[in-house]
């Protein structure tokens, strides 16, 4: 068993210089439990534990991730302790059955492992946890080498984004871009992540667009826009 990465922060979070978080390696855990290939049963059910964690990554003698062993690879240990399964249940099951049998880490674990890189947005992390409908993503470097482990918490600490930050940045990314004075004059308000246009604007069919680019930076929950006399919510 090894542990990689000390560079987290205090309380174990994340320890990146942005004033506000976009990708992975501003969220993610550094200081990761994991196990090696010939890591046995036992000593992988002490580690989850100890750890308090429900998936470790198994790595090989270089660090490289070559798989991910979790709580759902060793249950079929305790649940085929005592069975004696039908030929119907041999042949729909016979990965459980394998993992029922096997007494070390490369036997049971899941491989190859999902995982991603320190420099993809915390989007992009989403989008292949909710596919893949995993809890958790090792980070890795482009040889494979484990660097942490981004979670769904971790995803979801972009919503603790102040309220301050993400007006400043709509103002400077979108209202600057899209609704430039004169011609416009907008206002930006945010209250618990929700961000509200209002004022005059030149152009109403920019107001998609606006909708698209507010949404896009970190930590908005949703925008609304009360422009001219008419008030208006963007779907």
């Amino acid at each position: 068993m090894t542990a990689f990465g000390p560079d987290s922060g205090p309380d174990g979070g994340p320890s990146g210089a942005h004033g506000f978080v976009h990708i992975v390696a501003d969220v993610m855990t550094r200081s990761v439990a994991t196990v090696g290939l010939e890591t046995a049963f036992k000593d992988i059910v002490r580690t989850l534990q100890d750890r308090r964690v429900s998936a470790l990554p198994v790595v090989d003698g270089s660090g490289r991730v070559v798989g991910i062993v979790s709580e759902a690879d060793l249950l079929p240990k305790e649940e085929f302790r005592d069975a004696d399964p039908d030929r119907r249940t041999q042949l729909r099951r016979l990965a459980d059955l394998a993992k029922a049998g096997s007494v070390t880490a490369r036997d049971l674990m899941t491989s190859p492992a999902l995982t991603t890189t320190a420099d993809a947005t915390l989007a992009q992390a989403a989008r292949v946890m909710a596919r893949a409908r995993v809890k958790r993503l090792p980070v890795v470097d482009g040889g494979g080498r484990l660097l942490g482990i981004v979670s769904r918490a971790d995803l979801l600490k972009v919503f603790l984004r102040d309220d301050e930050e993400i007006a400043e940045q709509v103002r400077r990314e979108v209202v600057a871009y899209l609704f430039p004075r004169p011609a416009s004059a907008v206002t930006v308000g945010v209250h618990d992540g929700v961000v509200r246009l209002a004022g005059r604007i030149g152009d109403r069919s920019l107001v998609p667009a606006a909708a698209r680019l507010v949404r896009a930076v970190e930590g908005v929950v949703d925008v609304r826009f009360e422009l001219d006399e008419a008030a208006t919510t963007a779907d």
